[in-house]
């Protein structure tokens, strides 16, 4: 049985650095004759979440957008990796649109959950490429725990994330072949 490896791509910059590093990593993941599949964030209608409570009882998000057909894919995956660039330290906010409505995601594990009488066990692993400009000490602190708390909703595990700094035009991470040869050598372990 094939491993499913989901890549989200969460820049609005089509081609940017971290499309890239995840067009490496996901490269890596097929070479291991991994099932990839790729979300372009970028290119869907995803609203943000309402905060209506509609999924609380039903674990279904009542919000009718691309979001519907991104839930299969996402609870399918024996593995995601998430990519964004920093946004002001944080997820770009097309991505961060589609991680705050796994809301409905978190209500389905904790109905799953009480259906069973138990704690949920990990369906998975979760990993984050992230890239941003600046050197600042705590620059990916708040996208990784952004990401840790997705994975959780998901019943994934994280497994850890790459991170680089110092990377601003569009392209740059080319120029540093040690950073793609990592985010591959992702890819392959999963």
């Amino acid at each position: 049985m094939k491993v499913k490896v989901v890549g989200v791509y969460g820049s609005p910059r089509k081609g940017g650095n971290s499309d890239l590093l995840l067009d490496s990593a996901l490269r890596g993941a097929q070479a291991t004759e991994a099932e990839v599949g790729r979300v372009y964030v970028r290119n869907l209608n995803i609203s943000g979440c309402l905060e209506c409570g509609g999924c609380e009882k039903t674990g279904t998000c009542v919000v009718k957008d691309d979001m519907q057909d991104i839930y299969v894919l996402l609870d399918e995956a024996d593995a995601i990796i998430l990519s964004s660039p920093i946004f002001f330290y944080g997820l770009t906010s097309q991505l961060k649109a589609l991680v705050d409505r796994a809301q409905a995601l978190w209500c389905r594990k904790k109905i799953r959950q009480a259906d069973k009488d138990e704690r949920s066990t990990s369906r998975g692993r979760g990993y984050l490429i992230a890239v941003g400009a600046t050197r600042g000490k705590n620059l990916f602190m708040g996208v990784e725990l952004i990401a840790r708390y997705f994975f959780d909703a998901l019943d994934k595990e994280y497994g850890g994330g790459l991170f680089f700094q110092g990377i601003e035009s569009k392209g740059a991470v080319k120029a540093h072949p040690t950073m793609l040869q990592k985010a591959y050598a992702l890819g392959e372990k999963l």
